[in-house]
């Protein structure tokens, strides 16, 4: 257990008024991947913050996606250190205990894993991880706010001992991201299929009492996928960047995953070199999956890459950014780190991708522009590199910082919650 303070550190102090008690005297749980530096923890984030900014007691139960990552081990621990900025009233961070690699079970999802197969090995994980014996002893809990598909095993043990109903963010339709890794990466034949991949997240989906959907383009794929279950497209909510002065380098910001390992590795392939040396800031954990995946690529652009930075030194880089670049060419699903450059009301450069998920309005907004080739997009970038010393409007008035304020910030994500929870609590 890791118990917190209960004030916000990170809360504006601007927010909404009326619904402030409107969840006083119940508990919620969050259920969510045990992930840092990375645009799902900043969702995390937010779910606890705004049950907090109701009223409610939050505990969050971080489920560890590898085996031995249990209470207290090293991997826990440093988990928890890098994720200080979830504000619950209690954390706790659950695994599959280590001797559990030998059950039959668990075995059988390694070979379907090294096919492909990730949602089963996932799914087996969160079966195998138990629920922290704290839980046994709470006199109650109201709800359950679970993250991702796989985690929602753990949901149901949980929902067995407490009836508590489940609302379940499905983060896009997740067998399109491991089917893109399959086809990217090595597997033994015969690989996992698309359909038995989608087939297994249905199936672990169908339980839950209300799934919620970050995107328009989510929530209408599993509409047609489970007719008969409660959908609700919730945007999430993301802190905003502040809105600077300019001037500065253009930046990108990205975790380690694969479809950003293969956008970055396009912008430094395909575009730089026809940007006539401007200089690229790259921040996030993306150089540790570069430097793995493509060594000389990432030797030739070393000096772009500043590794995962603070929430000040990254606010800083935001502040004095010329203009943002999200070279997105492969994923799926709402982009975080899309609405975290729109709140920041910089210039932005864009892949048409960088937008899946989005209104189609976001794309003609007056900051940003949607590059369709590798040409383009360099040739935006010098534009903007171009005129990043002239004289510049507020950013904070921005078209792109108000479209982050009426869709993604705080106030319009507790708009939409507060239905969802009308809801799950009839």
């Amino acid at each position: 257990m890791f118990p917190q303070a209960p004030g916000e550190s990170s809360a504006p102090a601007a927010e909404p008024a009326a619904p402030a008690q409107s969840l006083a005297g119940k508990t919620a749980v969050i259920v969510h991947p045990a992930w840092h530096s990375c645009g799902s923890h900043q969702v995390f984030v937010t779910q606890a913050r705004a049950y907090r900014r109701l009223g409610a007691k939050v505990i969050s139960l971080a489920i560890a996606d590898t085996p031995g990552c249990v209470a207290g081990s090293h991997a826990a621990e440093s988990y928890l250190a890098a994720t200080k900025d979830l504000n619950a009233d209690m954390r706790f961070v659950a695994g599959m205990p280590l001797k559990s690699i030998w059950r039959g079970s668990f075995l059988s999802a390694g070979r379907r894993w090294l096919h492909g197969n990730f949602a089963a090995m996932r799914l087996e994980v969160a079966r195998l991880t138990p629920i922290p014996e704290a839980f046994g002893s709470l006199p109650r809990i109201d709800l359950i706010h679970c993250n991702h598909f796989f985690c929602m095993p753990v949901a149901e043990k949980l929902r067995a001992w407490h009836g508590a109903p489940v609302i379940l963010e499905t983060h896009d339709l997740q067998a399109r991201q491991y089917a893109l890794r399959i086809r990217k990466g090595f597997r033994l034949p015969p690989r996992a299929s698309y359909k038995d991949l989608l087939r297994l997240e249905c199936d672990a989906l169908r339980p839950a009492d209300i799934l919620a959907h970050l995107s328009r383009e989510e929530a209408s794929a599993f509409r047609k996928l489970l007719p008969r279950c409660q959908h609700a497209l919730l945007y999430p909510a993301v802190e905003p960047m502040p809105a600077g002065e300019g001037g500065g380098d253009p930046i990108l910001v990205a975790s380690g995953n694969f479809p950003n390992f293969l956008s970055v590795a396009w912008l430094l392939r395909e575009v730089l070199p026809l940007t006539g040396g401007i200089p690229v800031q790259i921040f996030g954990n993306i150089d540790r999956a570069m430097r793995r995946r493509a060594p000389k690529l990432f030797n030739a652009y070393a000096a772009c890459f500043k590794g995962q930075a603070g929430t000040e030194a990254l606010k800083d880089a935001y502040r004095r950014a010329s203009m943002v670049l999200l070279p997105a060419i492969a994923g799926h699903g709402i982009s975080i780190k899309t609405i975290e450059a729109l709140s920041s009301g910089a210039p932005l450069i864009a892949a048409p991708l960088a937008f899946r998920g989005f209104e189609a309005s976001v794309r003609d907004l007056a900051n940003v522009t949607v590059a369709e080739d590798a040409a383009g997009f360099a040739a935006a970038m010098r534009r903007a590199y171009e005129a990043r010393l002239r004289p510049a409007a507020d950013r904070g008035l921005s078209p792109s910082r108000l479209y982050y304020e009426e869709h993604f910030s705080f106030p319009a994500y507790l708009r939409r919650l507060l239905p969802l929870l009308g809801k799950a609590l009839i």
